[in-house]
């Protein structure tokens, strides 16, 4: 038997499917909707129509944009000569909020990862190869690097040959912004082996203590990767 409208079980059912959202969040959720003005829930509305209507992906880089290519491929401010190899593109945004990068990057859409079934078929990783050396063909798919687990959670990859390298594109440095974890790892690695044939730097972003953080209180991991990143005092 019904006991509730049907229209708000069913406003429940699909809050449901958001990430971290419950069964109990979404009824509050639900609850709070129908306390809106009727003008506040039409602009909730439109806003998610027009996510699905206008938002696409840049052709060069893969954000989500209005407009392609967007904002920062299509500025001429911008140095193109490096890319910032970022997971999704909140981190793009992440890293643009220090106001410190003027370089371009590139959305890779997740990390591989082999337990979650995801591999570097399933990313924009060939695409960044692309961009790097204009002459990779799609077909190199078949002779580019599987990612093999090893002890350490690296991948034992094997790299294909190329003979441009980056100097018809004009990239000298890729950077690689990926989080510091195992599919983090087992990504920046499979990268770095494929563009290891191409004449272009790669590297990675520090790895260490935050500001503000007590080294008593930091994991061995964490403390390691600081020291190993350690520099000059200015």
């Amino acid at each position: 038997m019904q006991y509730t409208s049907e229209s708000v079980e069913t406003l429940v059912e699909q809050f449901t499917k958001l990430p971290t959202i419950g069964k109990k969040t979404a009824r509050r959720l639900a609850n709070y909707v129908l306390k809106m003005p009727q003008e506040e829930v039409e602009t909730i509305a439109n806003a998610l129509t027009s996510v699905k209507e206008d938002v696409q992906r840049c052709s060069t880089c893969y954000v989500v944009a209005d407009q392609d290519p967007c904002p920062i491929c299509g500025s001429d401010k911008r140095d193109a000569s490096t890319i910032c190899v970022v997971e999704e593109s909140s981190d793009l945004t992440a890293i643009e909020q220090t106001n410190e990068y003027r370089g371009v990057y590139h959305v890779l859409g997740g990390v591989i990862s082999p337990l979650d079934g995801v591999g570097p078929d399933d990313l924009r990783v060939h695409e960044l190869a692309t961009r790097i050396d204009p002459s990779f063909e799609d077909t190199a798919a078949d002779a580019a690097p599987e990612p093999n687990a090893t002890p350490d959670g690296e991948a034992d990859a094997e790299a294909p040959p190329s003979e441009n390298g980056g100097a018809e594109s004009g990239v000298d440095e890729v950077i690689l912004a990926v989080n510091p974890n195992v599919e983090g790892d087992t990504t920046a690695y499979y990268i770095s082996q494929l563009l290891e044939p191409f004449d272009v730097r790669v590297t990675r972003i520090a790895r260490g203590l935050p500001i503000g953080g007590d080294l008593e209180y930091a994991d061995e991991a964490t403390l390691s990767r600081a020291l190993e990143g350690r520099g000059h005092v200015d």
